[in-house]
Order: C-alpha cells, then structure tokens, then sequence
C-alpha cells in the first residue's frame, strides 16, 4: 500500500507525522527505564504537563484510551456506576474498556448539541445508597466534543457539574483528547477547565502531532494508583524517551499554533456550504473538525464520493454514518489543500446533481 501523505488526508488529525524538530528531539533524547523511574526524558514530559494542566502529576500513557480507562480503574471500583454522555468517546469508541476489564457499569445520558449532559440530569441520575443499585462513583466529561463538531464546552459548564460532583462525593474525570483545541478556541487557559475535574487526559499525537502517547494527569496519590493500572495494562514503555522528547515540543510548541487549523477547518466548511447538494452549518465549527451531509435526493452515496476523490483526487475524508461525512485539519494541511479538497468535491457533485440544481 502506498504511503499517504497527511498533507492530502482530512479523515482525521490522528494521521499527523511528527515534525522535523521532534524527529530531531527524539533521536536526541536522553534515555532510562521508565518503569523504574529513571528515564529522565519521560520525567520532564510528565512534570511539563502537570504544570500546564494544573495538577500535581502526570502519567506518560500509550493512548487517550488506555488514559480514560486507567483514570477509571482508579477512581472507581468493579460494580460502580460512571455518568457519562451517550455520544462520549468512552462510551462509543473504546471497546466497552472500563466494563470488559475495570467492572464498572455505565450511566449514559442524552447530551445537547455541544456534548453537555444537561447539570440536573446528572444530578438525577445519581444513585441512592441501596443494596439494589450501583454505587455512582464517576463522571465521565470529554473536551472537545468529537462527536459534535468538535465544539469546545465553556468552563462554567464543567464548574457546574464540579459543584454536583463534590455534593455527591463523586469524581470527574475528563477526557481532554482535544483539549488545548477547546482552550485555544475559547481562548482561555485549560487550567480553567482542568481545575474543575479530578483527572484529565491529553493525546500528544492528533493535533499535537507527536507520533505516539497521551498523558494523564491527576493528584500525587492518584497518579500513584495510576502507574500500577498502567502496569495491569502492560503499559510500561521502557526506554520512552524518544517517544516522550516529541511529547515535550506537542506541549511547548505545537499547543500555540491550532489556531491555524481552525481557521483552514472553517474556510473548509464556508467552501462546502457552496456546493449544492452539501449540507452543513459553518458556525457549528469551532475547532478543527468539519462535519457535512449529502442531501437526500443528492445521486451520490458518501462511499463513492470518499472513493473518487482518493483515486482520482487523492484526497481522503472520512465517513461518518449515514449520509454524513467528516474533514479534520491538522498540522500538515494547508490552505491550498482546503481549496483542492473543495474544489474537488464541488467537482464530483456537479456529475451528480441534485434535481432542481443546474
């Protein structure tokens, strides 16, 4: 199979390669076993992200996942119960992990447009201490929301489910997966956020393009408890400072710049709402994901258009069910790959047109 390019593939900023600077760092850095403490690279990188995050330590994990399920194996217990949103990436797209493996039962609840469980619901679905029932232990929060837009969730929200939480005797934990997306389009700090949850995780690869890792970050006792789950999960890397120095420039580098991405996101979306045929709102895009439709009566089935526009285009957008499709802008992506992409598809409509249209 050929190499694909990121700078020609919009299904996703998990596609990005790490930059020239972190190939540097990386076959530069300083290295230790990192199971016994002693890589010094993967140190700084854990310090470094509990000092931007507001918390007192940091884990170097393989993934966003294994950083959401570890957070819960050690805040809650096999037959407790997490609150969570029924879009959440820990709910839809991570295997069922923290009940397969942590016992963990789940409480999905609808969520809103932007991904926000409505406060009084969560409020209401807390269990009462009966022997019939689970414990609720957990919420379970995510910022930015994938599966809506991307769309970057104010901190006065995560304050107000703080507030049930505590009352409760509840922990929080957030998957922050695309959180300095959300800070950067908010245009605040994320310690405004992060200070409201008990945990957070963090991917450096996405948008942050380092090649491999996410971090999760937490109080000294938690993150304690943290590495033995890690370890229950074969998590030990080892000699990860190579993997951890590209860690290192995602946080000091590569957080400052994602403006860009949102803007190409939403030049994206303004070209595509010009095609006919191709339905979509530009508002809803606040950071680096553009969600469109094809119009029903639209002669074009999102697999063919995803096909056409790999073989004849070479260009690769995602599907995302139904008749919905998914761009996401990253690192790599230029403006002028913007304009081809929506060239390209303004193109591959015109041979199908929507009746009405000419």
């Amino acid at each position: 199979m050929a190499t694909i390019h990121p700078s020609t593939d919009f299904r996703s900023d998990t596609v990005t390669w790490p930059t020239p600077a972190m190939v540097e760092a990386m076959a530069t850095a300083e290295l230790g076993d990192d199971v016994y403490g002693e890589d010094p690279t993967v140190n700084e990188l854990e310090t470094l992200a509990a000092s931007l995050l507001g918390k007192a330590a940091g884990l170097f994990v393989t993934s966003g996942t294994q950083g959401n399920l570890i957070a819960a194996l050690t805040h809650a217990q096999r037959g407790d119960e997490a609150i969570l949103g029924e879009d959440a990436h820990t709910f839809c797209w991570e295997a069922g992990g923290i009940a397969v493996l942590g016992g963990i039962t789940t409480r999905p609840l609808p969520t809103d447009s932007r991904g926000r469980m409505a406060v009084d619901q969560i409020k209401a679905a807390i269990r009462s201490d009966n022997p019939h029932l689970p414990h609720s232990r957990l919420v379970l929060l995510e910022n930015s929301s994938g599966g809506n837009h991307g769309a970057a969730i104010e901190p006065e929200y995560f304050a107000a489910v703080s507030a049930v939480a505590q009352a409760h005797d509840l922990k929080i934990h957030l998957d922050g997966a695309r959180l300095f997306n959300a800070a950067t389009a908010l245009g605040i700090d994320p310690t405004a956020i992060t200070t409201q949850v008990d945990s957070v995780s963090i991917c450096l690869s996405k948008g942050l393009c380092a090649p491999v890792g996410s971090m999760l970050l937490g109080s000294e006792e938690f993150i304690h408890q943290a590495r033995r789950h890690r370890k229950l999960l074969g998590g030990g890397m080892r000699q990860a400072g190579g993997l951890a120095a590209a860690g290192i420039i995602a946080l000091k580098t590569m957080t400052q710049r994602l403006q860009a991405d949102h803007d190409n996101a939403l030049a994206l979306a303004l070209g595509l709402a010009t095609i006919p045929g191709i339905k979509l709102d530009p508002q809803v895009v606040e950071t680096n994901m553009v969600f469109f439709d094809l119009e029903n009566d639209l002669n074009l089935a999102p697999e063919q258009l995803i096909k056409t526009l790999k073989i004849d285009y070479g260009l690769y957008i995602g599907g995302y069910g139904d008749r919905t499709l998914r761009a996401v802008t990253h690192y790599w992506i230029e403006p002028s790959q913007v304009d081809r992409l929506v060239e390209a598809i303004r193109a591959i409509v015109a041979l199908h047109p929507t009746p009405g249209y000419t």
